[in-house]
């Protein structure tokens, strides 16, 4: 039996990508190695999310500032004043989920790791301000030089660490990330029938899901999609929140006259989006760089065929039997787009294989490659 510490900061303060990582990943280590402890290091939190979510592992020991002065400034207390309190708890490993650990884990003796999920704001610095830049590159640099091991989420980030942060390839471990389980298993014809009248779903429809956001590339998509409106029948649904790239968008969309195919959705409920994969016909994801692209694992465990960028992580998380676009070219998207609509033979091989490829994702697998990783400094 371990003790094992986390940094449980997103785990109940962030309810998209590393939020849903930390939380994916402590209920797979509780399910399959339910014999260590687990304790979640977190700044006061009061969503109802994050207190469902804790209703449901209670018995998960949950650490919190005490003091006055911690709770009002609890950035602090978790970049600064944390190590003590870990020390306190007699941990056997200390693991930050999400980049960062607090300074002093290595002189007070603790063993710790540092999750790296993707260093994009040294690839692409003009989608982040300078200040920003700077404190992450910091943080990242002094996390990955006092961690015992380094655990990159993907091969690409892997490279990544080693030539952006100097971090020795002997120091990193890659373990994939997973997506939740909800996406295993087909939903209900009842839930679906429910989402799809909810949200006025069409018949046949392509699905996005990530952040409305520069680096994704949706307005790429948009125009791909204005060039097949008129061969296709299908209608283009857009999940995920934005701002001023939205803006841009939504003037996309008025623009190539697709106010009713083009439908953009920022409310849809983790529960409501497996059901919304299952009924697409594609998935489209031409982001320029992602850390994983876990929308593309999501749609593999669906039965989704997937449609997404050339390099970067992506032949990682959407495998072999996934069609593959220069996020740059319009054009390119749309022929891709074309094929696998029309080309039924190339659609099912695309649904059987991926399905097959996603199992290596299973939270399972991910909890066995993880459990060796802490075994490996224990």
């Amino acid at each position: 039996m371990a003790r094992i510490g986390f940094d449980a900061k997103r785990v109940f303060h962030n309810f998209r990508g590393l939020g849903n990582y930390s939380r994916t990943l402590i209920e797979s280590l509780v399910r399959q190695n339910p014999e260590n402890e687990y304790i979640l290091f977190t700044p006061p939190f009061s969503d109802p999310r994050a207190k469902e979510w804790h209703k449901r592992f209670e018995n998960l020991e949950v650490v919190q500032p005490t003091s006055s002065l911690g709770k009002t400034f609890s950035s602090s207390w978790r970049s600064l004043f944390l190590a003590d309190t870990v020390k306190k708890k007699n941990l056997d490993i200390y693991h930050g989920l999400s980049h960062e650990l607090p300074p002093g884990l290595k002189k007070r003796g603790i063993k710790s790791i540092v999750t790296i999920h993707d260093l994009i704001f040294m690839r692409y610095p003009e989608f982040f301000p300078w200040i920003d830049r700077q404190i992450y590159l910091l943080k990242f640099r002094a996390s990955v030089e006092q961690a015992d091991l380094v655990v990159a989420i993907c091969e690409q980030t892997k490279r990544d660490c080693i030539d952006f942060l100097g971090c020795s390839e002997e120091k990193i471990r890659v373990v994939y990330q997973s997506c939740h389980q909800t996406f295993y298993s087909g939903a209900s014809e009842e839930t679906k029938n429910h989402v799809k009248e909810k949200y006025q779903l069409s018949d046949h429809f392509i699905l996005f899901v990530g952040a409305i956001e520069e680096r994704k590339n949706t307005l790429a998509l948009v125009r791909a999609f204005a060039r097949l409106k008129d061969i296709i029948p299908h209608d283009l649904i857009l999940v995920g929140r934005g701002k001023e790239y939205l803006k841009e968008v939504e003037k996309e969309i008025v623009h190539q006259g697709l106010n009713d195919r083009v439908k953009h959705l920022d409310t849809v409920t983790d529960d409501e989006l497996p059901s919304m994969y299952q009924m697409a016909d594609l998935f489209v994801f031409p982001s320029f760089f992602e850390g994983w692209g876990i929308p593309n694992v999501e749609a593999l465990f669906s039965g989704t065929p997937v449609i997404t960028s050339q390099g970067s992580c992506f032949p990682e998380s959407a495998g072999p039997h996934s069609v593959y676009i220069n996020p740059h070219n319009v054009e390119d998207i749309v022929e891709k787009m074309e094929k696998v609509l029309f080309d039924d033979e190339l659609r099912e091989t695309m649904i059987r294989q991926g399905r097959e490829y996603a199992e290596q994702f299973h939270w399972k697998n991910t909890a066995n490659s993880l459990i060796e990783v802490y075994q490996e400094i224990l």
